[in-house]
């Protein structure tokens, strides 16, 4: 899942150096899909089930709100701007938890709703998305909406796993049905970006894929609270990234949230589920895993 999200912080940092060239939010998800089809069939042919593509409705559901999702996503940086429309997306960290309760049954222990809640903290710091929060407009019912998809979407990938299906396969739902959506939108009005731009964004779509592959394939081991809460350190790297290539300064507020976002992507990891003590038949823990002396036994409390 870190591997997963080094590789969205440099999707972004490529098409930010290379440049949108008035492309519009359908052309680069576009062309962001049809890179990371092409990944996939690159290095996972075998795996590829085209059948089910088309004929399992889950994973048709998976692929049409993965692809909407995105553009919605893309659609709301445009409107609200980068730093907003990022909080307000990140919100799926908390939603996508509390489904899988829900859904997977998975345990939403403590350390993860801590982390959580240091995490979306940090992130509004940094991203600046607490200022002017509470005026709010159809597009921030956009990015709410997207929250939704995007928890559910994740949710169904640990059911997707879980019924046998590859992972090539599912990261391929949402390249084909993402290119579906956009379709019409592309015939009526593509504005197509020039041609540094252009392969700025197809270098972009290919690390996003890659991204995307790592992801779907570590929700295979990982709860989704714990998966999510990594993803918030995307916009950490793509801050460090910007100190780092384009010149740009942090604050006091960017450091702080920073430094939340660690820690609360951290925390989890650190704070680890108890796992149970195998038990005897007559109630205590198995001699087979730790002997106990004679003495230590008559004292064993029952």
């Amino acid at each position: 899942m870190l591997l997963a999200a080094a590789f969205f912080v440099a999707n972004v940092l490529i098409i930010r150096a290379f440049g949108r060239g008035g492309a519009d939010v359908w052309t680069i998800a576009a062309l962001r899909f049809a890179a990371g089809l092409v990944l996939c069939l690159a290095l996972h042919r075998s795996e590829l089930d085209a059948e089910a593509l088309f004929t399992k409705p889950r994973l048709i559901l998976r692929g049409l709100l993965g692809g909407a999702t995105t553009y919605g996503f893309y659609l709301t940086v445009v409107q609200l701007g980068a730093g907003r429309a990022t909080f307000l997306n990140n919100l799926y960290v908390v939603v996508s938890a509390l489904l899988a309760v829900w859904m997977l049954g998975e345990p939403f222990r403590r350390p993860l709703a801590l982390g959580a809640v240091a995490a979306l903290t940090g992130l509004g710091l940094l991203t600046g998305a607490f200022s002017g929060l509470l005026q709010t407009g159809p597009y921030d019912g956009v990015a709410l909406v997207c929250v939704l998809g995007s928890a559910w979407v994740v949710v169904t990938i640990r059911q997707l796993h879980q019924e046998g299906v590859s992972t090539a396969t599912i990261f391929a739902a949402q390249c084909v049905y993402g290119l579906l959506l956009s379709a019409p939108f592309l015939v009526a009005h593509a504005s197509w970006p020039e041609p540094k731009a252009c392969a700025g964004l197809v270098l972009g779509g290919v690390f996003a894929g890659a991204g995307q592959l790592a992801m779907t394939r570590a929700y295979r081991h990982l709860a989704v609270a714990e998966g999510a809460l990594i993803q918030t350190l995307v916009p950490l790297g793509i801050a460090a990234g910007g100190l780092l290539f384009f010149g740009e300064t942090l604050g006091w507020a960017d450091l702080v949230g920073g430094l939340l976002i660690v820690g609360g992507s951290v925390l989890p990891m650190l704070w680890p589920p108890e796992k149970p003590s195998p038990l005897n038949a007559g109630g205590g823990v198995a001699s087979a895993t730790r002997p106990v002396a004679p003495a230590a036994r008559a004292q064993t409390p029952r």
